[in-house]
């Protein structure tokens, strides 16, 4: 049985959320805090989120494996497109009710505590396996249609920004797992180069124990003429 709300994570209510989601795909994306685990526990992490009015669905310690749930998976999330960091400054948040927050029957955001330049993938994953199993409860397939989330950088040119979004736009239409990156239209940096096997599997911590097909990264989808 789906879940609107995880079960076993904290539930930290947001007062405002991205509104009725519109249907399509649906998705996970994954986006960094800009914090290292531990170093602010996932409810801080969650009531920062909720004042600045960007809550994503989940926040997620993955050394503590401690989750924090704000928003219903049947209502959108407010952080794509939004700073991707806890530092906020007055004038990064934005506000769009037409952005990507409310595509897909179900579009969730987990926020993970860590940085993109260290990918959280390279250390303890605590509680993926429950996170990953709610998702799929949902039927967000364990795919990466736009393949791995590429490494952190500050520096792309104009020109190539906009070739990664019109290919991101195709991808993203077909559902499944990305970084925030990925999603088209918006500017967020993380997650970073994470290893998807250790969150989708085949061979990372969720492996094949429950009979699922292995996921598998999809090649690069070449840009329309």
């Amino acid at each position: 049985m789906a879940h609107a709300w995880m079960p076993g994570a904290c539930r930290i209510r947001a007062k405002t959320d991205g509104g009725p989601l519109i249907g399509g795909a649906p998705r996970a994306v994954w986006l960094t805090l800009g914090t290292a685990p531990g170093a602010v526990s996932v409810q801080s992490a969650a009531q920062r989120l909720i004042g600045e009015r960007r809550p994503c669905h989940l926040v997620w310690d993955p050394v503590t494996g401690g989750v924090a749930q704000l928003v219903s998976v049947l209502r959108a999330g407010r952080a794509l497109g939004a700073a991707d960091h806890l530092d906020w400054a007055p004038g990064r948040v934005r506000v769009d009710s037409e952005n990507v927050n409310a595509e897909g029957r179900v579009c969730v955001q987990i926020g993970v505590l860590g940085h993109p330049g260290e990918p959280f993938t390279g250390g303890t994953l605590a509680g993926i396996e429950m996170i990953i199993s709610w998702l799929d409860s949902w039927g967000v397939p364990r795919r990466w249609p736009a393949g791995p989330p590429e490494g952190y950088r500050l520096d792309v040119p104009a020109s190539a920004a906009a070739i990664a979004d019109r290919r991101s736009r195709v991808a993203w239409a077909r559902g499944g797992h990305f970084g925030a990156s990925q999603v088209p239209g918006c500017e967020n940096a993380g997650p970073g180069a994470i290893d998807i096997d250790r969150i989708t599997g085949p061979h990372g911590l969720l492996g094949r124990a429950r009979g699922l097909p292995a996921p598998r990264a999809e090649a690069a989808i070449p840009v329309p003429a």
